[in-house]
């Protein structure tokens, strides 16, 4: 995937330097501490898959670096990931009981903690938003996160996503979809 970039941000693939302020934003994220080794690991994992995406013309899975373009710091992550969850249980997809799974592209994103409440989030996700729609033309992407995630939430109504609630307890890693479907002038 070619890097993405506008006055204030770069996105771009992962790179074995990074691990450092990888670890640190996906602790904050996510609360799930690996030790030194797991982290490099996972950052050539995702240096490696986006050669390898483009090798085999695949779609560019994984995270990348949110960079400030001014100081060049590293100040979160985005990316396309596949989710393969029960969609036909949203009300918005027919809110159908213990459905079958079915595989979307999620998109994600990460901040670190001090650059969180400045919209880094909206704009990293609106470039791979256009990168999704106009370059790799999917019909539409998702984005998911738990009940007590506001912040997240509010990042996909900032996206202009339909937002719909799991009414089923299970599985309880399924809460909140946010959904955005490509426009018509994009199809």
């Amino acid at each position: 995937m070619r890097d993405l970039e506008n006055d204030r941000l770069l996105i771009r693939a992962l790179r074995p330097d990074d691990r450092d302020v990888f670890a640190a934003i996906v602790d904050a994220a996510f609360g799930s501490p690996h030790g030194a080794a797991e982290y490099s690991d996972m950052v050539n994992y995702h240096a490696l898959g986006e050669r390898v995406h483009d090798i085999l013309h695949q779609p560019p899975y994984g995270e990348r670096a949110v960079v400030l373009q001014a100081s060049g710091v590293v100040i979160g992550l985005v990316g396309f990931v596949p989710c393969l969850r029960p969609f036909a249980q949203l009300p918005s997809f027919g809110g159908v009981p213990d459905a079958r799974y079915t595989a979307e592209v999620g998109l994600f994103w990460a901040v670190a903690p001090e650059h969180r409440g400045r919209g880094i989030a909206t704009e990293a996700a609106r470039a791979m938003i256009a990168y999704a729609f106009d370059e790799l033309r999917l019909a539409r992407i998702v984005a998911t996160t738990d009940h007590d995630n506001p912040a997240s939430i509010a990042v996909m109504r900032r996206l202009g996503m339909t937002i719909d609630r799991n009414p089923f307890a299970t599985p309880p890693w399924h809460q909140v979809v946010g959904f955005l479907d490509a426009p018509a002038n994009r199809l």
